[in-house]
């Protein structure tokens, strides 16, 4: 009799064991394994954020002599990568903040604006060397509609190429100026890429 008693104790057991283990086993549920991988999926797409570069020069680099007042005065070329899906327009800018203080004076400005280029479409990847830019250029800090290529009077500048995801179009006439995009692109802005280069003139 102890030996059957002794029996039916491990049959429980072990039962109880392969019960335990079959409930806590994972949920194989269709639609949660499909949730899952959305949030997965999501997850890696918030992990892409937007790039801009040229194969001119890297960051921190110094901008080759072309792209300058002392060479070509074009602009170089640019590459745009991870723009979001939802994007409306790209814009542009390239400005200089090491201007010296007598510009700032005379000019009444802290930053000078290079180049203003707004309403490009969503899907360019990239801007050629030298061309004209799709979409409108807006005024520089020169009064003029175009690119103007690194020309420090005093050392070494830093030229920061501000790539900026637009969640609308932008609407403003050819002649605005830098002031006006950001007045603009003010709560409408999904993502910012930058990219920073060097000039000292010899």
């Amino acid at each position: 009799m102890r030996y059957i008693f002794s029996g039916a104790l491990v049959v429980f057991f072990l039962g109880g064991f392969y019960f335990g283990t079959l409930l806590g086993k994972p949920s194989e549920n269709p639609q949660e394994k499909m949730s899952l991988e959305k949030k997965s999926e999501m997850s890696n797409e918030q992990e892409v954020t937007m790039n801009i570069t040229s194969r001119a020069f890297k960051e921190n680099e110094t901008i080759p002599v072309k792209y300058t007042c002392d060479g070509e005065n074009s602009n170089p070329p640019l590459s745009f990568e991870g723009v979001p899906k939802n994007t409306k327009s790209l814009a542009l800018v390239v400005d200089d903040p090491d201007i010296p203080e007598s510009v700032k004076n005379d000019r009444g400005i802290e930053v000078f604006d290079h180049w203003v280029v707004f309403g490009i479409p969503p899907e360019t990847t990239t801007l050629k060397e030298g061309a004209i830019p799709p979409g409108s250029e807006g005024q520089n800090s020169a009064g003029k509609s175009e690119y103007m290529g690194p020309c420090p009077p005093d050392g070494e500048h830093r030229y920061f190429f501000k790539l900026y995801a637009l969640d609308v179009p932008v609407n403003l006439p050819p002649q605005a100026t830098k002031e006006d995009l950001e007045e603009m692109m003010a709560g409408h802005i999904l993502d910012k890429a930058e990219l920073i280069g060097l000039y000292n003139r010899q």
